[in-house]
């Protein structure tokens, strides 16, 4: 599960996050969030797993044909290669995280640091980064149906029945809202997350 040879990914490693155990747990109950997700998103990781490669391979891809995606890993019009393969090894192993990981304090401690990331509070520090130094808040959010659309026919490569796959790619989308929005955290004014 944890992979210390990514540059940069430092899970266990970070600051506490400000969203409570307990205000998490209200998340998950907002975007119902079940035990049987945590099952179906189990059986996610070991289909996506072996397809991480390939799920980067679209979701760069989507990027990369998007000039107003791509900024954020460029300066002055130029992409910064050195950044997008480092923030790619972290983004496989998040889909490995968001399946396979429990959702305790040491994942919301990450999250909190992944949002922070995409902020200029830490954005391009990680990997020295020439880049802008900011994702704005609406395309993170909005990133989510990308993140959601494009995972089912990977879910569909795994020999599971159809009821299985759609309770996969539930859990999947819940998971990547919920991430999204505790990533959302660092951008909120005080006292209003």
């Amino acid at each position: 599960m944890e992979n210390p040879t990514i540059p940069g990914y430092a899970y266990g490693q970070v600051s506490r996050s400000p969203v409570s155990l307990e205000e998490l747990d209200l998340l998950k109950q907002t975007v119902l969030f079940s035990a049987d997700d945590e099952q179906a998103l189990r059986m996610a990781g070991q289909v996506l797993a072996p397809q991480t490669d390939a799920i980067l391979d679209v979701w760069y891809g989507f990027v990369g044909a998007h000039p107003h995606l791509l900024r954020y890993f460029s300066l002055n019009q130029q992409p910064d290669g050195n950044y997008l393969a480092r923030v790619r090894a972290r983004f496989g192993q998040w889909i490995l995280d968001v399946c396979n990981r429990p959702y305790d304090q040491q994942w919301l401690d990450y999250q909190h640091e992944i949002g922070l990331r995409h902020t200029a509070a830490k954005k391009n520090a990680t990997d020295h980064a020439a880049a802008e130094p900011l994702i704005h808040l609406r395309y993170l959010t909005a990133f989510v149906v990308p993140l959601t659309v494009t995972i089912k026919s990977f879910l569909q490569n795994g020999g599971h029945t159809e009821a299985e796959v759609e309770a996969m790619y539930g859990a999947w989308f819940k998971a990547v809202t919920l991430t999204a929005t505790l990533w959302s955290y660092p951008y909120v004014k005080e006292g209003q997350f």
